[in-house]
């Protein structure tokens, strides 16, 4: 069991859900203004995607990210801020024309995915390690793209969050590590029940936490009504934890959540086993982050 973990909020995702709830941020100031609250409610990360403030959908536009951070550090709330660097890797084939890429296709190079986390050198980033089905689309993230973002990565001194969402993903980070392509000690996401990846059960977990380096930490998380359950699980397999609207918009059936509540419901998982959650500042000598703020925590 973990008695000190990692609560990470991922506080809007880049999913199609600002039309199913309200409580979805959608422009910088409301990103930031829902970090912060998680923070304050106990989260020690809040992981970061921007919107598009006009239509709400995704978007990679460094201005937006910039104006997140900014937000957040300007504020008196502390938190470890944790960039997306998946970027533009939706496929979906064009019916017309299957080798090229049909309405809601949205690619980006390695150079243009990691350029938000080399302008804002967030104290960390994710790091998707390969490509998958995902629901109705392709996401891309070829080998050889990864390594050159790993490298990138490595070369900013920003800590990578390998995000793994199947199995294939964990041997493929394991290989970044052995090529010497991430810095210190990994630091594993097992990424559970996205449509059509590694399932969101104990059983997967445990196969994946079972073949990460002795040095590696994890964490985990489900999508949907097994956010919860896998909060639980990860907290009793030894990991860290992962709480958001990104991946799921209830608190209970019927009753939508905001992200502060969430945090709240999973520390007080987190409580029920006589754990507790680590601070900003505990996180950063734990992970050995660097300190954005220019001193000692």
């Amino acid at each position: 069991m973990n008695n000190k973990v990692i609560l990470s909020c991922a506080v809007t995702g880049a999913g199609e859900t600002t039309a199913k709830s309200p409580h979805v941020p959608i422009t910088p100031k409301e990103i930031a203004d829902s970090a912060i609250k998680a923070a304050k409610a106990g989260a020690t990360v809040a992981h970061i995607h921007v919107r598009n403030p006009k239509t709400g959908k995704l978007s990679h536009d460094v201005n937006l990210f910039q104006e997140v951070v900014e937000r957040i550090r300007s504020s008196e709330t502390d938190i470890i801020i944790n960039l997306t660097s998946g970027g533009g890797g939706d496929w979906i084939p064009s019916e017309e024309d299957p080798s090229r890429g049909g309405e809601g296709t949205d690619m980006q190079t390695p150079e243009e995915r990691h350029e938000p986390i080399g302008k804002l050198l967030p104290e960390m980033c994710t790091l998707d390690c390969g490509s998958i089905n995902f629901g109705d689309m392709l996401y891309v993230s070829p080998t050889d793209w990864l390594r050159k973002q790993a490298k990138l990565v490595k070369e900013s001194g920003v800590k990578p969050e390998l995000e793994c969402f199947d199995t294939g993903h964990v041997r493929f980070a394991n290989q970044l590590i052995e090529e010497g392509l991430i810095a210190g000690d990994p630091l594993f996401q097992f990424c559970l029940g996205i449509p059509w990846g590694a399932a969101a059960d104990a059983e997967t977990m445990a196969y994946m936490k079972n073949r990460i380096p002795e040095n590696a930490k994890w964490a985990a998380f489900g999508i949907g009504r097994m956010q919860m359950p896998i909060v639980e699980e990860s907290i009793r397999q030894g990991g860290n934890i992962r709480v958001g609207l990104e991946d799921n918009l209830y608190l209970k059936k019927g009753q939508l959540a905001t992200n502060e509540q969430l945090v709240d419901k999973a520390i007080g998982t987190v409580h029920s086993f006589g754990s507790d959650v680590m601070t900003p500042a505990e996180a950063r000598k734990h992970l050995n982050l660097r300190n954005p703020y220019g001193k000692e925590d």
